[in-house]
């Protein structure tokens, strides 16, 4: 665990959170919740992580969101919890209140074609194995493949979808073990900005590890805690860097801790 911004006090945050009517526990899943896997169906939690965001979501004093590059489906049958949370999916595209009721964005029409085309190529190329489509974004990954091939997939890519992105709006943006063309507009950070406003004055953390939860840090302002998870420390806006998954435990640990202690 090491602190990324000076001044932060990680004793003085939870007893601001003890003392705090509104909270929310804003967590990313691939990277985060989960380790990497080259078969992403197999991207299951670390061990407890499961039982805790369950007994979390028992108290009932927290607002639990989970925010992801997933398709929701995708999320919600990874997790496997007793009561499922808010779900944000398609970085931001998707949301799964846990009332049940399902909200998907509609495209823009030029968008839509554009993630078409890109995916027909996608399809009919040698790295059709590797394609990973979901609402409003496609994704090309490489993870578990070597150097030289992961090269040759980013330079096809980047190839075929640049001219698409120029004429459709859309956005091309490498993530960690891939690429993708996605629209814009949504983000994460979107998903932060919409949970802020729904829950007013209060203290919101967010947990994540890729170049996409950047937009969620940003989001936070001085209204939250944003942790950087992952085996590696790099340059991030966040204010807190643990290693997966004991100290991620050991964080969630401690908010179910000050959750309990305060109801």
């Amino acid at each position: 665990m090491e602190v990324l911004k000076p001044g932060f006090n990680l004793d003085t945050f939870f007893s601001s959170l003890a003392v705090t009517k509104n909270r929310a526990l804003l967590l990313d899943y691939d990277g985060t919740l989960a380790p990497f896997k080259v078969n992403r169906t197999k991207a299951l939690p670390y061990p407890g992580i499961t039982d805790i965001l369950d007994r979390i979501i028992e108290v009932d004093n927290c607002r639990l969101a989970i925010i992801s590059g997933r398709p929701v489906n995708e999320a919600t049958s990874l997790l496997n919890l007793k009561r499922m949370p808010e779900i944000w999916g398609s970085h931001g595209w998707e949301r799964l209140l846990p009332d049940g009721d399902y909200q998907a964005l509609k495209l823009d029409i030029k968008m839509e074609n554009g993630l078409k085309q890109a995916g027909e190529w996608s399809i009919r190329s040698e790295f059709k194995d590797h394609i990973d489509s979901k609402h409003g974004c496609l994704a090309l990954h490489w993870r578990g493949l070597d150097d030289a091939t992961a090269e040759k997939i980013k330079h096809s890519a980047l190839e075929k979808w640049n001219p698409i992105a120029e004429d459709s709006g859309l956005i091309i943006a490498e993530f960690d073990g891939g690429i993708e063309i996605r629209a814009p507009g949504r983000n994460k950070g979107t998903a932060v900005n919409t949970i802020k406003s729904e829950i007013g004055p209060g203290i919101i953390a967010y947990l994540g590890d890729d170049m996409t939860d950047e937009d969620a840090f940003n989001a936070l302002d001085d209204m939250g805690l944003g942790v950087l998870v992952g085996e590696r420390l790099r340059p991030s806006k966040a204010d807190l860097w643990l290693t997966p998954p004991d100290e991620l435990i050991t964080f969630l640990q401690r908010w179910l801790k000050t959750l309990s202690e305060s109801v």
